[in-house]
């Protein structure tokens, strides 16, 4: 009796874990952007930029011939204490600089201090060990320009690897 417990307990277990494992991947923040889209003119008096963001979906490990996987978060920041700010694109690109996504198609506000983030799942080796990203903004004048940092880390057993990157004005 008490091996038939012991039995079903462990197929339950193998079920479940084999559920979980098959789950979806999903490369594209769940957040819906939508909710955020807002129309702003375009003859407003608004200060425009772009950011550059270097992103790392792999790293060499050993040798050139061997990659590790991480998971990237992607941090968007308004760094301002009063303005609300635009976000218009953010554009992710592979080590060979085409396109991979674009993550929203309308432009987004950040609140104050507001912070928002995609991320970039480990499995999610499409970016490879150059990837990047392109973040097209807009601030009010005197407004202090949006923070964009990039959080790469992977855990296996009992070790772990993370670094930052962070966000360089090019426009």
């Amino acid at each position: 009796m008490k091996s038939h417990f012991v039995l079903i307990a462990l197929s339950m277990t193998l079920v479940f874990n084999c559920e979980n494992s098959t789950q979806e991947i999903s490369s594209v923040n769940p957040e819906n952007w939508t909710k955020r889209a807002i129309n702003i003119s375009k003859n407003d008096s608004l200060v425009s930029g772009k950011t550059y963001l270097s992103i790392y979906s792999q790293i060499y490990s050993q040798s050139e011939h061997k990659t590790h996987n991480l998971t990237a978060m992607v941090s968007l920041r308004n760094t301002s204490i009063k303005d609300t700010i635009f976000l218009l694109k953010a554009e992710y690109f592979d080590t060979h600089g085409k396109t991979v996504r674009s993550y929203f198609n309308e432009t987004i506000y950040l609140a104050p201090l507001e912070t928002t983030e995609i991320i970039i799942d480990e499995k999610d080796i499409s970016g490879g060990t150059g990837s990047n990203f392109i973040f097209e903004w807009k601030t009010p004048k005197n407004c202090p320009q949006p923070l964009f940092e990039g959080i790469m880390n992977s855990t296996m057993g009992q070790q772990g690897l993370s670094f930052v990157t962070q966000g360089h004005r090019i426009k």
